[in-house]
């Protein structure tokens, strides 16, 4: 598939060069007579850095054939994650570099989308939110529930956020996956 210029939009995956990109950042500029730029910010998935590039109007970008992978988490030794295919049943060990920083957001028995280019692991794609339990936290005051104070707290994954006073340890948490942020109780 080939994108034109305003098909560059964020979280678009494209191929330059014979690399696989993530578009982070966009923006659309009209320069008069000398027609449209789109000002785009991609992240190289193989070694992680981050480029800026224009496109014209006329430019052709290729899109990256990345491969989705249903996967589930089955343990963490170290650094090493070590998922399970659905569909096959073949354990694919990744490091956590390749993962990046959404990978501390995955507990055991955790289901997400593995990303492949070219039979190379480069990533994973996870949901914007995720229920993780609280491990740590200090208890929480009767009577504390209408006001928005916070206090420190540790997920089950080692991730460390705030949450409201009432959230007390064992409890299930809404977090967001790009922030850390919490977001909600479990119900």
């Amino acid at each position: 598939m080939v994108y034109g210029h305003t098909d560059l939009k964020k979280d678009v995956l494209v191929e330059i060069d014979g690399t696989p990109y993530r578009v982070t950042d966009y923006s659309h500029h009209a320069m008069g007579r000398g027609g449209a730029v789109v000002q785009v910010k991609l992240k190289n998935l193989l070694t992680g850095g981050v480029v800026e590039k224009s496109f014209r109007s006329s430019d052709k970008i290729q899109s990256a054939e990345v491969s989705r992978a249903k996967v589930q988490l089955l343990y963490k030794e170290g650094d090493e994650y070590n998922f399970m295919d659905q569909s096959t049943y073949e354990q694919t060990t990744v490091s956590g570099d390749i993962l990046g920083d959404q990978a501390r957001f995955i507990a055991e028995g955790s289901e997400v989308q593995l990303l492949t280019f070219q039979n190379r692991v480069i990533g994973l794609e996870m949901p914007n939110s995720v229920y993780l339990k609280v491990a740590r936290t200090d208890p929480g005051a009767k009577g504390d529930t209408a006001t928005t104070a916070l206090k420190p707290a540790t997920l089950e994954t080692g991730v460390e956020t705030n949450v409201p006073l009432f959230i007390n340890e064992g409890d299930g948490v809404k977090v967001d996956t790009r922030s850390g942020a919490y977001l909600e109780r479990q119900k």
